[in-house]
């Protein structure tokens, strides 16, 4: 474990540069750094969790194959969501194109059930959210339009800015801007009563 003290105490940059430099270790390390985050990620789009496992893992050796190329353009982070969200897009459609009879998507609750709680509500008022409010945001997500859930999810657990969200998601950032402003309304409309 003498090994993951070395590395903890690099940044992304300095990881992504011993990987460049033939070093495996690194990248296993920046695999646990990040593996659960990809997974909630994945998980958005896939509901079955073996397969999101499965993708999860496929954006990982996807990341690798292609980090002799990276050039440190945005950080490694959204890059690596970046990949994911493709992999996991890719996956989905392929298997839509393989069952023609299109199966009923699950509600995303337990996608939900696994994500922290929101971190942008970070105000003193965050510490009196009752269950009964997180409950009420759970499935406001559940309710959302993929793509504003995950640019919502993608902002409030992970707290990238909207630069990165807008690289991660591959759209422009007002595209983001406009999702999470819609995604909050939504969830403030259903929390309101409950204040």
């Amino acid at each position: 474990m003498a090994h993951h003290k070395k590395y903890s105490e690099q940044s992304d940059e300095d990881l992504v540069l011993l990987v460049q430099q033939g070093d495996k270790s690194a990248f296993d390390f920046l695999v646990l750094k990040y593996q659960h985050r990809i997974i909630q990620l994945v998980n958005g789009y896939i509901k079955d969790p073996a397969e999101a496992q499965d993708v999860a893992q496929e954006s990982f050796i996807k990341a690798y194959r292609a980090l002799g190329s990276f050039r440190g353009e945005a950080a490694f982070y959204t890059w690596l969501y970046r990949i994911a969200i493709n992999t996991a897009k890719n996956y989905r459609l392929a298997r839509a194109r393989r069952s023609a009879s299109q199966e009923v998507d699950v509600q995303d609750a337990e996608a939900i059930e696994n994500a922290p709680q929101l971190q942008g509500l970070d105000t003193p008022e965050r510490l009196l959210l009752t269950q009964e409010m997180l409950d009420t945001i759970k499935v406001a997500l559940s309710t959302l339009p993929e793509e504003m859930r995950i640019a919502i999810e993608l902002r409030e657990f992970d707290g990238m800015s909207y630069e990165e969200i807008a690289v991660a998601m591959d759209c422009p950032v007002g595209t983001v801007r406009s999702r999470i402003f819609r995604a909050r309304a939504t969830i403030d409309n259903m929390i309101n009563p409950l204040l």
